[in-house]
């Protein structure tokens, strides 16, 4: 059987970036033991052992480790049936929409002992967002381009959010109208044509696993969409590069990307 971690609780090995953070979130820390290769926050799982992804799980190594729960993407069926097979309990992430993240942090915080500290944290989730909602209830929806990755400095394979995902609700939420809502599927490839048709009043153009360290990055980010002054959110000036995981990984931290987005929406 798997070692126990302080209290007799689980010990867990996270390959999912916002299942690591749901961990850390319900209290669940110190049982964490192994974490995957993209996972950066909080900082304390900078020090655990790196055990691979979705496509390079470290098999060996995560069965030395011989944790009590494996939290795996949905899709590694193959690495879930070798993990059970030798009794270690298994977590399947998908990605799914905004009320999939307090609904999982409470499978989690039950799953490995946390079920008090999970509804606690999940609570307080929900609570701030109703909070974001609220403020955004009695302004004027801006038609929101959400774009979440492109070539840098050039508006060259732009993926937008379409109307269906975690993105496409924290903006809605946030007091944003999607210009791709009519597109159900999470994300879309666009082209500069159908950008300027559909004519967004705001772009949000979010930058994975970058911090800026100067504003000038992000000005020069920024300038890259002036190739469309047609473009109503260019004309206006409401292009807003905001960077940082906290933006893509549907974890606790999107109570904070919520409350970034509103405040541009707000500009």
């Amino acid at each position: 059987m798997p070692p126990p971690a302080a209290g007799g609780r689980p010990t867990v090995v996270s390959l999912v970036p916002a299942v690591t953070e749901m961990l850390f979130a319900v209290g669940a820390g110190p049982q964490v033991v192994g974490v995957g290769s993209f996972d950066s926050w909080p900082p304390e799982v900078r020090h655990l052992p790196k055990l691979g992804a979705l496509l390079d799980p470290d098999v060996e190594r995560i069965l030395r480790l011989r944790p009590g729960v494996l939290v795996l993407h949905v899709s590694q069926q193959e690495l879930r049936t070798q993990m059970e097979r030798v009794g270690i309990r298994v977590f399947a992430h998908a990605t799914g929409g905004l009320d999939d993240v307090p609904r999982n942090m409470r499978k989690i915080g039950s799953l490995v002992g946390r079920a008090a500290e999970a509804e606690e944290a999940a609570a307080a989730f929900e609570r701030s967002l109703d909070e974001i909602r609220a403020r955004a209830a009695g302004r004027a929806r801006r038609r929101t381009l959400i774009v979440f990755g492109h070539e840098p400095g050039a508006l060259r394979a732009i993926d937008a959010s379409g109307g269906i995902g975690f993105l496409h609700d924290v903006v809605t939420l946030a007091g944003g109208e999607n210009v791709f809502a009519s597109v159900k599927r999470e994300s879309v490839r666009v082209s500069t044509e159908a950008i300027l048709a559909a004519a967004p009043e705001v772009i949000l153009d979010l930058r994975y696993g970058q911090e800026w360290e100067s504003e000038a990055e992000a000005a020069r980010e920024r300038a890259a969409w002036n190739a469309l002054p047609a473009v109503p959110a260019v004309r206006t000036g409401r292009v807003h590069v905001l960077s940082g995981d906290r933006f893509v990984i549907p974890g606790p931290r999107l109570v904070e990307a919520a409350r970034d987005i509103a405040a541009a929406l707000e500009d």
